[in-house]
């Protein structure tokens, strides 16, 4: 970051941590574009402290002309932080194609949409950073949610070799892995339509059980929001930064010291699978 007052764009900012990003990077002194899908329905305030402005991560055209929009503006973006998404939840064989896809478009491809979209601006300028907000469940598959890890385990393995190419243009790119927030998440979280009569019903409705219990008793989105701060003022990028509560942290780093079939046993247990 130069001397000037750094542009920074974040997806998925009318709610939850891609809020929580935007309003505390504006209060840092970042000029923010926050987005939305639909900001007429956003019902706070966002121009107290950062401009939401429409775009559809799923939709090229749409991300494409808000970066535009951005450029034209103020000559350049700085760093992106990629944190739209939503979660589809229910067994791999009740699982459409139509709900996976959708997944896939919105956690994955939307996000891989903006990175294509900023990197030649930063590339010609030298200069820049990209963060993709992936997740804990990005390093181990979740029951029940087996296509929301795969759009996080499709980011971390895209991330890794972004690296690679754009290192010689000085622009850098890190993943962060929250593990569980309170957010409007898991409220706007989708069952699939045969969840309801599934075989699977007795194991899903456990496993979910564990998951949105979680999720309700985790941790303020404010410490991503510190960390993204913190990541965009580091001087280099490590791949990754976990954060979130102490024993998922340590779940992921336990996942790599035991042996797998452990690893499952400890899993099952833990989310009342047999």
């Amino acid at each position: 970051m130069d001397h000037r007052t750094p542009v920074v764009i974040v997806t998925g900012a009318s709610s939850g941590i891609g809020n929580a990003c935007a309003t505390h990077l504006a209060k840092r002194g970042y000029k923010v574009y926050g987005t939305s899908r639909n900001p007429a329905a956003y019902t706070k305030k966002a121009d107290e402290f950062f401009e939401l402005i429409q775009l559809e991560v799923t939709d090229s055209a749409s991300v494409e002309k808000a970066v535009a929009e951005i450029l034209a503006k103020e000559g350049r973006i700085d760093a992106l932080v990629c944190n739209a998404g939503m979660g589809i939840a229910g067994s791999v064989e009740d699982s459409s194609l139509e709900e996976i896809r959708l997944q896939l478009e919105t956690n994955f491809l939307g996000a891989l949409r903006c990175v294509k979209a900023v990197l030649p601006g930063m590339r010609e300028a030298k200069s820049g950073r990209v963060i993709l907000l992936s997740s804990i469940a990005g390093t181990m598959g979740m029951p029940f949610q087996a296509f929301y890890s795969a759009s996080k385990f499709a980011l971390e393995g895209m991330l890794e070799s972004l690296r690679y190419e754009i290192r010689p243009f000085k622009v850098q790119a890190c993943l962060i892995e929250p593990g569980d927030f309170r957010t409007g998440f898991t409220a706007a979280r989708r069952e699939v339509a045969a969840a309801a009569t599934s075989p699977y019903k007795k194991y899903y409705d456990a496993a979910m059980g564990v998951q949105v219990r979680d999720e309700n008793a985790g941790h303020d989105p404010l410490e991503v929001a510190k960390l993204v701060a913190r990541l965009l003022e580091k001087r280099g990028l490590k791949i990754r930064y976990t954060v979130g509560p102490g024993f998922e942290r340590f779940a992921v780093i336990l996942k790599r010291i035991i042996p797998g079939r452990a690893f499952e046993f400890v899993y099952r247990k833990y989310y009342k699978l047999p």
